[in-house]
């Protein structure tokens, strides 16, 4: 099991502890309050693993705190724990969908510009934020493998006109990466004003089984959402945030004619 994604070796000793016990998929679920397809999916990567889940998963399976424990070992890797369920979201999307009023999403940052982010808390040392830095640019794989997801990332014009060297370099990156038949990254003007958006960022990954999921930041902490009916909302907003943003290829000008502004700077 060694080099197997913390995931993956997740869901292959819930598999093995649940044949264990001689519990089909249905049995499973009565047992933790999931349906069977439900199991199947988390055990398939089509629905994110999520603590809560696993907690009972361990109690009923009575593997102590193995699950839980596995699920921790993210941060060993450069990942809060809490992030986890977000990032086998992401790795096993069809979709994905971003926004954020004021960065550039993680999935689209330079390492300077994601060097900088993590620097704003001045009490983390320099070799955890190489570790972040590096986990936040092995992310960036799923953009360029074989089948990748499609990414449509909105972000506002402010985002981009930050007053510092390194958003030259991340602005050619985010055009190059706008050259990738997948990839859509828009832009909302300036002069939009105030929108939905403004409340807050906001993350939503389709699985396999074409089921969504959403992720959402604080200062703190950050929450998947998988409860129907927020996800609904989340979806509901991300559609009025995506129509305030220009058109591909308006996107796409604005973004060159910002990056030429940063060069004279």
């Amino acid at each position: 099991m060694e080099g197997e994604p913390t995931a993956d070796l997740i869901r292959a000793q819930l598999r093995r502890a649940r044949a264990s016990k001689g519990l089909s998929q249905e049995d499973f679920g009565k047992r933790v309050n999931y349906s069977g397809s439900q199991v199947s999916a988390v055990e398939l990567g089509q629905r994110p693993l999520d603590k809560l889940f696993l907690t009972r998963a361990d109690e009923v399976l009575e593997t102590g705190e193995l699950l839980v424990s596995l699920l921790k070992l993210a941060e060993r890797d450069g990942e809060p724990s809490w992030f986890m369920p977000w990032l086998d979201a992401e790795r096993n999307a069809k979709q994905l969908r971003y926004y954020n009023p004021t960065v550039i999403p993680g999935l689209l940052q330079t390492a300077a510009y994601a060097r900088r982010i993590f620097r704003f808390d001045d009490h983390r040392l320099e070799e955890e934020v190489d570790r972040l830095v590096q986990s936040r640019l092995e992310r960036h794989e799923i953009l360029t493998s074989n089948s990748p997801p499609q990414v449509v990332a909105v972000v506002d014009e402010v985002a981009l006109r930050h007053c510092d060297q390194i958003m030259r370099e991340q602005l050619a990156h985010l055009l190059k990466m706008a050259e990738l038949p997948n990839v859509h990254i828009l832009i909302i003007p300036s002069s939009t004003g105030l929108h939905v958006g403004w409340c807050g960022p906001l993350a939503l990954a389709m699985g396999g089984d074409g089921g969504w999921v959403g992720q959402l930041d604080s200062q703190l902490t950050g929450t998947v959402v998988d409860v129907q009916d927020d996800v609904a909302t989340l979806l509901a907003r991300w559609e009025s945030i995506r129509n305030e943003a220009l058109p591909r290829q308006q996107s796409i000008k604005l973004m060159k004619e910002v990056e030429s502004q940063h060069g004279s700077q």
